[in-house]
């Protein structure tokens, strides 16, 4: 290394300049997919004007393709089956009785929600071909765009349904009495009434510590369904007060509330004297571990199932921010069927 700069130096020079990259990077890729889905909800306006529809549309359509092909013959995306999606990307997303309460994207006085408008093509013929109602397609959009699924993710997401497990439950906790402010409104939306840990491939039940042992094989996929902004830091974290040794199921900080967020694994339904263990646990993490510039550690019940009025009552004395949510496994019999049906059907 050149006199003048020490190696920790360069190194924390580097690092910026790595993260600086792959920052602009993404943002260069969302502006082009926005770009793009941009052009698609034009052209797609265009044919909706015309009322062209399958049938005697079809034909201009067809010649369309061809034309379009033979302008741009080193640009994809103009066949015949792409250019009736985006015809259909305009018409879900186009409803002047009501207007979308988010940010937005404008173009020729049309309104394409900001969520669509930087999900690549793919994802958005995607959310078409399997979502009917658009509050739901706008749900798995703004999940797909804030937790960077691919397609794939995406896929799974919509084939669990989600949407519907997400609206349910109501969320359990006690972060109104527990928490400021200004931090309650994110830490209720940090929480989630149902965890799907579907992709556990579980099939049968088990016990606690290879629940945990799964879930740690398979950290990526369970911080995907956690949220935006978590990052792990172990499991089975071990915390001790004089003599004796506490161990912490999964431990997790998150960024955006700049909290630790403890959670306690249970393969049954939820018990009162869950929350005690937990409450212990949040205060040996605030006394040992958090840092002055941190906001309180925040606990989080992950049981089979829960009875709403027990878990109220259980946290109505405590003064640590604990939530205590369900989780499924294993995909409910009926669903599968229904959805075997469905795709039959399509």
């Amino acid at each position: 290394m050149e006199k003048g700069i020490s190696t920790t130096k360069y190194n924390k020079m580097l690092h910026g300049i790595i993260a600086e990259v792959k920052m602009t990077r993404v943002i260069v890729a969302n502006r082009l997919s926005a770009t793009i889905t941009q052009l698609y909800w034009n052209i797609g306006k265009r044919l909706s004007i015309e009322k062209l529809e399958k049938g005697y549309g079809g034909k201009v359509v067809e010649q369309l393709s061809v034309d379009l092909k033979s302008e741009f013959p080193d640009t994809e995306g103009f066949s015949p089956r792409s250019l009736w999606d985006m015809k259909r990307l305009y018409e879900f997303y186009t409803d002047d009785d009501q207007i979308l309460p988010q940010s937005v994207a404008v173009s020729e006085n049309n309104i394409l929600p900001q969520s669509v408008a930087v999900l690549p093509w793919g994802h958005n013929r995607l959310i078409l071909s399997k979502i009917k109602d658009r509050q739901e397609a706008l749900y798995y959009a703004e999940a797909a765009v804030k937790m960077g699924w691919t397609r794939n993710l995406l896929f799974n997401f919509i084939k669990s349904d989600t949407y519907c497990n997400t609206k349910e439950l109501p969320k359990l906790h006690n972060f109104e009495t527990t928490l400021p402010e200004h931090l309650q409104e994110q830490a209720d939306e940090m929480l989630k009434s149902t965890y799907d840990l579907g992709f556990l491939g579980i099939k049968h039940q088990i016990k606690e510590r290879e629940l945990e042992r799964r879930l740690v094989e398979k950290i990526k996929l369970f911080l995907l369904e956690l949220g935006d902004g978590f990052s792990f830091i172990g499991n089975q974290y071990r915390l001790t007060l004089n003599t004796k040794e506490y161990f912490v199921d999964l431990l997790f900080f998150n960024r955006k509330i700049k909290s630790l967020i403890a959670i306690d694994l249970k393969i049954g339904a939820f018990e009162p004297e869950f929350v005690g263990k937990m409450n212990h646990y949040l205060g040996l993490l605030d006394d040992q571990m958090r840092l002055l510039d941190e906001n309180p550690s925040i606990g989080i019940i992950l049981c089979a199932e829960k009875d709403h009025i027990e878990v109220e009552i259980a946290l109505r004395d405590f003064h640590k921010p604990i939530g205590v949510a369900e989780y499924k496994t294993i995909f409910p019999e009926d669903k599968i069927k229904s959805l075997i049906s469905r795709e039959l059907n399509q």
